[in-house]
């Protein structure tokens, strides 16, 4: 492919990251409060922060909060119209001054004594939030729009994302055009419904996505300076901070850096080397070490989450009684790997009871993923040594892999009990957001695989149909399937209607 003017490229993006930005408003601001992926202990959080009083063990839901609760949530998400005849009842915040402290006289006690069990999550994303919240106060913004104005934060994190994947894709590749502009529309369409909510799950993406970035730098460099590896270490623990199940991604950069530290040792650069190994570890273990002290003394545990697992009634298996879990089955295997696919490409969200999705929008996910990652590794091995990506799409594979890993490893570990999800009957981690922060990994990868068919079939229109085919599909389902939700009475355009 003739490599296209940097104008132009810079004109694509910038539109690419409108069209990202622009889908996240119109579906965050098309669902109403609270949907079923447990919003209501993530608006807690951020209520709790912008407060400057992060919880210091399970606390109880703020008053606040419980206000919010009872006066903006919708039944939509949990409650099917049947139940009130085909027709949902007006919000609360419209009914008359009676019956709506009639609400409030039975929703916010039962809110004010429920624990939450995300009290233990890591604070970055709070924090900010936080702060974002405070902000909207400081601009008048109350009520139900303060809380859509934390949850349109999603709108310059969808952006972000798009750049940052173009330019992680633009290091990897700085001369293939078509690598870049796919990596960054793959992402710009991605309908992962973590964007559409108040949840740290929006920003684990970012994050690595930036320490991603920085690590293709220092491997790319002759002699990475050293404040690029502090900074690398910096972007790791805070994607740490915003979701323990990113832990896993801490070994894998580790290891690249003991690898490129090795490398320029065996060129003679020894000394620079060991100062940037050095420098990265310093700098992650730091704010990590501050974070594993708060939870020691709040929580009781390295990782804040011994509290949490009691609370959800979970129990510890025996080792030896890991491998009886049906995950080690084919149809096992199966249902995990199609179901954990299926919800990193849409995300979780049900509407009337019902999940949002179609079987058919679910098999093209997880099967065209299937196919994408097999092309890619199957090229990666067969590509010579020396091509200078090759590493970084290791890396790119061996980061989505650890947290698919790790999924696994809570899957067997545990008896989840009464636990509605997971459960005994269906023991598998199948949140497919804790795989959010591996996106512009695996959408590099999707995009390689795109890349590589077009090489194969020596047709350059041949990459372009797949990527174009890939964004009228999803763009068609995202719209069809979420189109209801826009003509709710609870969402933000249709707050001040009667």
């Amino acid at each position: 492919m003739t490599k296209l003017p940097e104008r132009r490229l810079r004109w694509i993006l910038l539109a690419l990251c409108a069209v990202a930005a622009m889908r996240v408003f119109i579906f965050a601001a098309g669902f109403p409060f609270f949907n079923n992926v447990d919003e209501q202990a993530h608006v807690d959080l951020v209520i709790k922060y912008a407060h400057g009083k992060p919880p210091g063990g399970i606390e109880s839901f703020a008053s606040e909060t419980a206000l919010n609760l009872a006066v903006y949530s919708s039944p939509e998400f949990f409650v099917a119209p049947e139940s009130y005849d085909g027709k949902y009842p007006p919000p609360t915040w419209l009914l008359p001054p009676e019956d709506r402290q009639r609400v409030l006289d039975n929703e916010i006690p039962f809110w004010e004594s429920r624990p939450n069990h995300e009290s233990c999550e890591p604070p970055l994303y709070y924090a900010l939030a936080g702060a974002w919240f405070n902000l909207g106060h400081l601009c008048g913004l109350h009520g139900l729009t303060s809380l859509y104005w934390v949850r349109l934060l999603n709108i310059a994190f969808a952006g972000l994302l798009v750049w940052i994947g173009y330019k992680t894709a633009r290091v990897v590749s700085p001369i293939q055009s078509f690598f870049a502009l796919a990596t960054a529309t793959l992402l710009a369409i991605w309908p992962q419904s973590s964007f559409y909510s108040i949840q740290g799950d929006s920003l684990s993406p970012i994050v690595f996505g930036i320490t991603f970035l920085a690590l293709a730098r220092v491997l790319q460099s002759d002699r990475p300076p050293v404040l690029l590896a502090i900074w690398l270490g910096l972007t790791l623990a805070a994607t740490c901070s915003v979701k323990t199940a990113n832990l896993p991604l801490v070994f894998v950069i580790t290891l690249a850096m003991i690898f490129k530290a090795v490398r320029l040792s065996r060129k003679g650069e020894f000394p620079c080397g060991l100062s940037i190994l050095l420098a990265f570890l310093i700098s992650a273990a730091v704010p990590l070490g501050i974070w594993v002290v708060w939870n020691v003394n709040h929580f009781g545990d390295l990782t804040a989450t011994k509290s949490k697992i009691e609370l959800l009634g979970w129990t510890p298996k025996a080792f030896t009684d890991w491998w009886s879990h049906p995950i080690f089955t084919p149809g096992g295997a199966n249902d995990f790997w199609a179901e954990l696919i299926a919800s990193f490409w849409r995300g979780e969200f049900i509407w009337h009871r019902e999940r949002l999705t179609t079987w058919w929008s679910d098999a093209f996910y997880w099967t065209a993923s299937t196919i994408a990652l097999g092309i890619a590794v199957a090229s990666l091995i067969v590509r010579k040594r020396s091509e200078p990506n090759r590493a970084l799409l290791w890396i790119a594979l061996f980061s989505f892999i650890s947290l698919v890993g790790f999924l696994v490893l809570l899957s067997i570990r545990f008896d989840f009990n009464d636990c509605p999800y997971p459960s005994r009957e269906h023991p598998y981690f199948t949140s497919g957001r804790l795989l959010n922060a591996a996106a512009i990994p695996f959408f590099l990868l999707f995009a390689y695989a795109i890349e590589r068919v077009g090489i194969w079939t020596k047709r350059e229109w041949a990459r372009w149909a797949l990527l174009g085919a890939v964004v009228v599909l999803v763009l068609s389902w995202q719209t069809s399937i979420s189109a209801p939700v826009l003509t709710s009475r609870y969402n933000f355009f249709h707050r001040s209607s009667k």
